[in-house]
């Protein structure tokens, strides 16, 4: 499997979010705002990435019996970084996560990433299968936040766009909103990649 490949599935093929629906509860919980989205996906992206790349190097060190644990130990170790980074340089972000980033341990995502990439893989492979998966997940994650933030406020990344005339459909700054939103994106990009043959 190439480099590209790798990479790439996960932006279309294996969306986390709209093709795999993983990591559902960060993604309804957290994208009211696109600035929450990018900062959701970006730290699940740090982690992904970090653990990949630990899982990948010491695939042949970690015992059979007890890679999950491992798995987890290693997932958490970067989970604890992250968590204490954000809260350090960007405070307002990390009080708006809230409890969704320590719960990035627990992630479908990444656990499943260690499991059936990185556990099997090259160092190279398994950075660039993280980072094509966590740039998935975070473009899904703004898409969304922008689109409810759009829809609920009249605005994205707090610029108002709509103009003060706008009257936002506020169903979409609540979880209802996070569904129905959720659901018509998911629909479209199963259109497209029909249309366009990536299934």
């Amino acid at each position: 499997m190439s480099l590209m490949n790798d990479f790439s599935k996960g932006l279309v093929k294996e969306n986390p979010v709209f093709r795999l629906v993983l990591g559902m509860c960060p993604t309804l919980a957290v994208t009211g705002l696109a600035i929450n989205g990018l900062g959701m996906g970006l730290s699940t992206t740090a982690v992904l990435l970090s653990s990949n790349l630990v899982i990948s190097v010491l695939r042949k060190a970690i015992p059979e019996k007890i890679r999950i644990p491992c798995f987890i130990i290693i997932i958490a170790t970067f989970v604890t970084i992250v968590d204490m980074l954000l809260k350090a340089y960007q405070p307002a972000l990390h009080s708006q996560l809230g409890i969704f980033v320590p719960l990035i341990v627990v992630n479908c995502i990444i656990l499943g990433r260690a499991e059936a990439f990185a556990s099997k893989y090259p160092v190279v492979n398994s950075m660039v299968d993280g980072l094509g998966m966590g740039l998935g997940f975070t473009l899904s994650l703004t898409l969304l936040g922008a689109v409810r933030e759009l829809l609920g406020n009249g605005t994205i990344f707090s610029a108002n766009i709509m103009g003060a005339g706008y009257q936002p459909f506020r169903i979409f700054s609540f979880p209802p909103g996070a569904f129905i939103a959720l659901g018509l994106m998911m629909a479209g990009m199963n259109i497209l990649a029909k249309k366009f043959k990536l299934e």
